[in-house]
């Protein structure tokens, strides 16, 4: 390492090699010690806080500058109550660190008021004095140099005091002095108990719903995460919020050994800031997909029967397929129907959608109901 160095001509402050290379005070604490030792002795009248202040060094690196001066003997205090009643503190500094014992003989020797060690530094300011008393008569408070009206008590009062009576004039005629009635005699009260019907309804609080069962496995499941993983410990109320989120893993088909595996898997490799966050992200993201609904299946188709004659009295033999135990095709059997209907109506009248064989067998059935011959 190269080192230029041009020694200052003037404004330079001397500083030792056992405060600069001092490996037990921080660099705040040894530019607050060089900063005081070169001040005048007009400046050293402040406070060290005020001093530090001038350095931009305030709250934590002030206070841990000044403990290291104490802890090594650059910066004595000693604190006291005056004459007048007021506490105040006197410091000490110095360039080379002193015990308390030479600190206290140095402070004798530039402060002579300071009798002892337990003498504290006479108050400086003068005790406050008795105030003096206020010079005139009271006066009312003035809003501005706004008067205010006179107040009026008929206008202001909502029930204004009634008017005195007129004296009766005295009656000269004496009257008769009235007779004296006999005391009623007073019957013992009996406590008055009212009736059921009188006593006031009382509304009862229902009483509060009963957590599902889904919820109860859901909150035990993230109680005993906490055995696995200390960091995943919670609350009987945090655990009851994230419950309701873990619920719909339960409905959906898992089982609790199932959800506490997908809460346990893969932690995060900085580690678990908030248990409560970390579970309910992994309960809402990772949160699986509802089963579809399952269609019932389609029922099989009906079995197909087989070809029979029909056992109706057509022209020709006709086969046709059966729905069930019927011997009859839809045509004969319509047929059957209107032949009744012929015979009732006595009409030949056929409707124009009938077929032929559908007639000629309504007038063979209807003949032999009448009894003639087909």
């Amino acid at each position: 390492m190269l080192r230029h160095v041009i020694a200052p001509s003037s404004g330079w402050t001397k500083a030792s090699h056992a405060v600069v290379r001092d490996r037990r005070m921080n660099s705040d604490a040894k530019i607050l010690l060089l900063y005081v030792q070169g001040l005048p002795e007009s400046a050293t009248g402040r406070p060290l806080g005020e001093l530090a202040q001038k350095l931009e060094m305030k709250g934590r690196a002030y206070q841990q500058a000044k403990k290291q001066l104490i802890e090594h003997g650059y910066v004595h205090e000693w604190r006291g109550q005056g004459d007048g009643g007021r506490w105040v503190t006197e410091q000490l500094f110095t360039n080379t660190p002193l015990t308390r014992d030479e600190a206290r003989a140095v402070r004798a020797r530039l402060s002579p008021e300071a009798a002892g060690p337990t003498r504290a530094e006479p108050l400086s300011a003068p005790p406050p004095s008795a105030q003096s008393p206020t010079v005139g008569e009271p006066t009312p408070p003035s809003a501005g140099g706004y008067v205010p009206e006179e107040e009026h008590v008929d206008e202001n009062t909502p029930h204004p005091p009634s008017e005195a009576e007129p004296e009766p004039e005295p009656d000269l005629e004496p009257k008769p002095e009235p007779e004296a009635e006999p005391e009623p005699v007073l019957e013992p009260k009996t406590a008055h108990r009212p009736t059921p019907a009188q006593e006031p309804e009382v509304e009862a609080t229902p009483p509060p719903p009963r957590p599902s069962p889904q919820l109860s496995r859901a909150e035990r499941v993230l109680l005993s995460l906490r055995h696995t993983r200390r960091e995943l410990l919670l609350g009987v109320g945090e655990a009851r919020a994230l419950a309701v989120e873990a619920a719909k893993w339960l409905e959906r088909g898992l089982t609790e050994s199932e959800l506490r595996h997908a809460l346990l898997a893969e932690p995060p490799k900085g580690g678990v800031r908030s248990a409560v966050g970390f579970l309910r992200h992994r309960l809402t993201h990772k949160c699986p997909v509802a089963a579809a609904p399952v269609t019932p299946p389609e029922p099989p188709p009906p079995p197909v029967r087989a070809l029979i004659t029909c056992t109706s009295e057509a022209e020709e033999d006709h086969v046709f397929r059966p729905l069930g135990d019927e011997t009859e095709c839809a045509d004969c059997r319509r047929a059957t129907a209107y032949a009744s209907w012929m015979v009732d109506t006595d009409t030949y009248d056929f409707p124009p959608d009938m077929t032929w064989r559908q007639r000629f067998v309504a007038v063979a059935k209807a003949d032999a109901l009448r009894g003639e011959p087909a």
